[in-house]
């Protein structure tokens, strides 16, 4: 899927929300160490930036050479292309060995992760004991009682052209396999909810739309959801395109430690 993050990179960048500050203080302060922190499918580095503020180094991975061209840079951030042809042994040198990570992080990206093998690199990796890694995903936007409904329609028109897997998201990360001890901050099965508010534009909202691998993949195939028509009647539901509105993104996040 590599491919078609490339071709969206752009629009990741205007589109995807930054994460609160208090989530990285709440995950710094679960890990006795602050030297090192991995951020895996970083993207543009929308989370690493916010792991930077808490540890002396975040190197921040992924296997789209397109997402890390538009990578917000950062002193203590170091982007590095992962492609997947990289052997388990070549990602845990790059990243900095053995029993040396104090976080790892993964937004809004594990689902499209082969997970037994990300897992097993987790485990290599993280710092035992003290380490800690964590991963949350969002899986919709609140809007307005008028507006959702319309929302709630285009995703269930979109989703043929959704890859299974995303379905991970869509479940609030519920199904999601996740092989480590708790830290009291969710579990496998019981994500830990969380609210995300932010002011959004209409226009940011079309972006966030466009920047749907369920949009993009239809569009490469022929077929534009999002019409003319389409985006009109958004814009009535929305209340009019120079409206800027208060929205809940709803999150859901897994937290825990290689278990010993």
């Amino acid at each position: 899927m590599a491919g078609i993050f490339d071709k969206q990179a752009k629009i990741y960048v205007n589109a995807r929300p930054n994460y609160p500050t208090e989530w990285f203080s709440m995950l710094a302060a679960l890990t006795p160490h602050h030297t090192l922190a991995w951020d895996a499918g970083t993207g543009n580095g929308q989370a690493a930036l916010g792991v930077a503020e808490h540890y002396e180094q975040v190197i921040a991975t992924d296997v789209s050479e397109g997402q890390l061209q538009h990578a917000m840079p950062h002193p203590k951030v170091r982007y590095m292309h992962t492609p997947l042809s990289m052997s388990d042994d070549e990602v845990v040198n790059l990243i900095g060995g053995e029993n040396s990570v104090d976080l790892v992080t993964v937004a809004t990206a594990i689902h499209w992760f082969d997970l037994p093998r990300f897992y097993s690199l987790v485990t290599r990796l993280l710092r035992k004991p003290g380490g800690v890694i964590a991963v949350w995903t969002y899986s919709q936007i609140i809007v307005s009682p008028t507006f959702d409904p319309l929302l709630e329609t285009f995703s269930g028109m979109t989703s043929p052209y959704r890859n299974p897997i995303v379905q991970y998201a869509f479940d609030g990360y519920r199904t999601l396999p996740f092989p480590f001890e708790s830290v009291g901050l969710g579990s496998e099965g019981n994500p830990l909810p969380l609210d995300m508010p932010k002011e959004m534009s209409f226009d940011v909202f079309l972006e966030l739309l466009r920047s749907s691998s369920a949009v993009a993949m239809a569009k490469e195939q022929g077929v534009d959801f999002l019409s003319e028509e389409m985006i009109k009647e958004f814009e009535t539901a929305w209340g009019g395109s120079k409206l800027v509105r208060s929205v809940i993104y709803k999150a859901f996040m897994l937290v825990g430690k290689v278990k010993l």
